[in-house]
This record gives C-alpha cells, structure tokens and sequence, in this order.
C-alpha cells in the first residue's frame, strides 16, 4: 500500500504492454552515439528499448527505490547512468552532444517538463514522450482550433511536434483513468526569431491568453499596440492569431 500511495504521489504508471514499449522504441529507433537522458525510467520498460550498444543513457528519477533497482537490473550493454533526482531541479549536459530526451512523463507534470526543456532548446535534437491524451493535443495545436494555445505556441517556436500514436489505459499496470498518447518534438533547424527575444514573446502570449472570449485588441489593451501598422486585424481572437503575428507583436512591444 505504501509503494502505491508513493506511485501516485509522483504520477506513476508503469507500462507494461509489450508491444506498445516495441512500438515506442521503433519510433525512437536509437542509433549508435546517441545520447539519451530519460525522465522517470520506473523500472525500465522504456529504457530496454534504447539500451544498446554504442548508446549513452542518463536516467533521471525522483523515486530512490526505482533507481536502486535500476542500477542492479542494468549493466549495458549501453553506456548508463542512473541519477536520483527532480528531473525539474536538473540542468541539461551543455557538453556539446546533441540530447534526446524520451520518456513516460508523470502526468502531473508533464508541462511543467516540456517548458523547462524550452530553456535547453539549443542542446536537444529530438524528443519522444509518453502523456495524457488530453496534453498531447495542446501540446500540438495548430491556429484557429481550440488547441492553439499558450502551450502549443511556446513549443511551436522551437519544435515540431505530432502525435504519434494512441495508448490505451490496459497498457499500464495501474490504469489511469484517460488515454495516453506518444509524441513527438523535433528541433527546428533554424530559427526566423532572436532567442534573447524569448521572455518577451512568451509575456505577449500568456497575456494574450487572458481570456479567450475576448479579441486580441482587448487582451493586450495595455501594450497599447499599432494593429494598423503591424498588419493584425485587432478582432480575431487569441487562438486565430498565428505565431508568426505574435513573433512580430514582440518584436514591436515590450513588456
């Protein structure tokens, strides 16, 4: 009982399915000199699937008991380590290797992850990540549906990003109560944005979220913005806005 109330404490589900974790590691398809940093291995399930030779995998958990199993389960054949600790409170190696970074996100935090990795954007090359449904689709919004919110433009300025595919709840040990699906974010290759301009940009959008039932002129009244000049029709609402409109807000306004 105290191991489950500790699971659900940290948002652990573990996958338990063979075949969608086989599924989950084509998708990655780890190759040789990869380096890996995996969020929350739990007992391994995910980590098996990239656990190769030629490989390099830093495994980060918050639960001490899932690492010292881990670190008795795995010797190779990758290069592997295991870390305790708040994926949330770790900085990215800045040693010149581009990441991959893969996990089965706690949903509780799954957010709260993906904006923290924003800041390490220049060390990522890909990520593959396992949440809830409901996260999945705002995470990859697109303008004028309900998704494209401050999530999916934040993530829309660095990476693109997809659903990959569905799982169901009968692929978890304990069965969470909604959908999961697997996604996808892949670095732009370039960037048409200064990313010293980022805090700013990210100001503009969270104000323009204020309330979606309002147009974009009335969210950002205060900036006090030439809608003539900058060539947006100040009635469309926050979600009709495209990124690029509220890259060159930005760029004009400061907060």
């Amino acid at each position: 009982m105290n191991i489950r109330a500790t699971r659900r404490k940290y948002g652990q589900n573990y996958l338990i399915d063979k075949a969608v974790l086989f599924e989950m590691g084509n998708t990655i398809n780890s190759k040789s000199n990869d380096s890996f940093i995996e969020i929350g291995p739990g007992l391994g399930a995910l980590t098996e699937q990239i656990n190769k030779e030629g490989i390099k995998i830093l495994a980060i958990d918050v639960d001490e008991q899932n690492i010292d199993y881990l670190k008795r389960k795995y010797n190779g054949p990758a290069d592997i380590k295991f870390i305790h600790g708040d994926f949330l409170k770790f900085n990215l190696p800045a040693d010149g290797n581009p990441q991959r970074i893969v996990g089965n996100l706690p949903y509780n935090i799954s957010t709260q992850i993906i904006l923290k990795l924003i800041d390490d954007y220049e060390f990522i090359e890909d990520m593959h990540f396992l949440v809830q449904r409901e996260v999945a689709e705002k995470i990859t919004g697109q303008k004028s549906t309900k998704n494209w919110g401050k999530l999916a433009i934040k993530i829309a300025l660095f990476f693109e990003s997809e659903i990959l595919f569905d799982v169901p709840p009968e692929a978890f040990d304990i069965k969470p109560k909604v959908t999961s699906s697997f996604i996808r974010l892949i670095k732009k290759d370039s960037l048409e944005y200064d990313i010293s301009l980022k805090s700013n940009f990210f100001k503009i959008v969270d104000l323009a979220f204020t309330s979606r039932r309002k147009n974009i002129k009335n969210n950002l009244q205060k900036i006090g913005i030439d809608w003539e000049k900058i060539n947006i029709d100040p009635k469309k609402r926050p979600e009709e806005i495209s990124i690029e409109e509220y890259i060159n807000i930005s760029k004009e306004y400061n907060l």
